[in-house]
């Protein structure tokens, strides 16, 4: 097979709607997953189901990247879907890191190479900070942070470059908080604003720079196909807001209050560690979308959210 996308993390929320705007429009996808039976269920329609985990450092599936278009890597570990232990936290690197580096060694051992390799990262790499106003928009050249996420993001995306090496044109995505209601943050949030007992998550003045799917995925796309995008891109709106703010963007559009706030400490007994990331973000500016004239579908948190409500996606 020539001229296929292999995707990595094909079954997660973000996956799984790149893997089906791609097979809609006729591109033939190649699935990485660890049981292809389900993902084959899950994301129906494409061309093969390859057996890989992060943990696979070499094997059958690198054949799949000989001969392929691109390489779209979106596989990690959760961060924040369970209590943090230093086993939750080796696991969450090492997956990230050893994943990237099993692909980019498959990379240079295919006879026929990508042309252009996606490599997954997030805005966790500028650090995290517990105030808005702590510091001004950041964008792709700013300075990695110092904690434990930006180490991650730092060594994720080290991984990565390598490919570069090879003629393969790299972009590292760097994405924020994606809102659907299908995974992920806001889904976690509008369960109790369901129940009127919605509001912000720990103090409320974190920063909060998101994206709507739809928006994540058009930039995967077009990241695809346009020769102009390499290097470190934000993917994120260029609308922060702090977490009050965000709190009361949802209750408007759900037609509840905002009036009770998650103390951090109820965080803590949930998260542990992970706690501190939970209740900190960060205030992201998507220069290099704005210069290269990437038209935003949902530039707004509030038509953002009311959209991703009313569709259910």
């Amino acid at each position: 097979m020539e001229g296929h996308i292999v995707i990595t993390g094909a079954t997660g929320v973000i996956g799984s709607e790149v893997a089906r705007r791609l097979i809609k429009s006729g591109r033939k996808v190649v699935v990485f997953a660890r049981s292809p039976q389900s993902a084959a269920a899950k994301v129906p329609g494409a061309a093969d189901y390859v057996r890989w985990d992060s943990d696979m450092a070499s094997g059958e599936w690198s054949a799949a990247i000989d001969g392929a278009y691109a390489v779209i890597h979106l596989a990690g570990r959760p961060l924040l879907e369970t209590r943090w232990s230093e086993e939750h936290k080796v696991a969450c690197y090492d997956s990230r890191i050893k994943g990237t580096r099993a692909l980019v060694a498959a990379m240079a051992s295919a006879s026929v190479k990508p042309k252009v390799f996606v490599s997954s990262s997030a805005i966790g790499y500028y650090g995290s900070f517990e105030r808005c106003e702590d510091t001004v928009p950041l964008m792709e050249t700013a300075a990695p942070g110092k904690d434990f996420l930006a180490k991650i993001c730092f060594d994720w995306e080290k991984e990565a470059h390598p490919a570069e090496k090879l003629g393969v044109r790299v972009l590292l995505l760097r994405t924020g908080i994606v809102l659907s209601t299908k995974g992920g943050m806001l889904q976690k949030m509008m369960t109790p604003f369901s129940y009127f007992v919605g509001g912000p998550v720990g103090s409320g003045n974190q920063c909060l720079s998101w994206i709507h799917l739809d928006d994540e995925v058009s930039i995967i796309l077009e990241a695809l196909d346009n020769s102009a995008w390499s290097g470190p891109v934000n993917a994120v709106a260029p609308d922060p807001v702090s977490m009050k703010a965000f709190a009361d963007a949802l209750g408007s559009v759900m037609h509840r209050p905002a009036l009770f706030p998650v103390p951090k400490l109820a965080v803590q007994m949930l998260l542990g560690e992970g706690a501190d990331y939970a209740v900190q973000g960060q205030k992201v500016s998507p220069e290099f979308l704005e210069k290269h004239d990437f038209h935003f579908a949902w530039p707004l948190l509030h038509e953002a959210l009311a959209d991703l409500v009313s569709r259910g996606i």
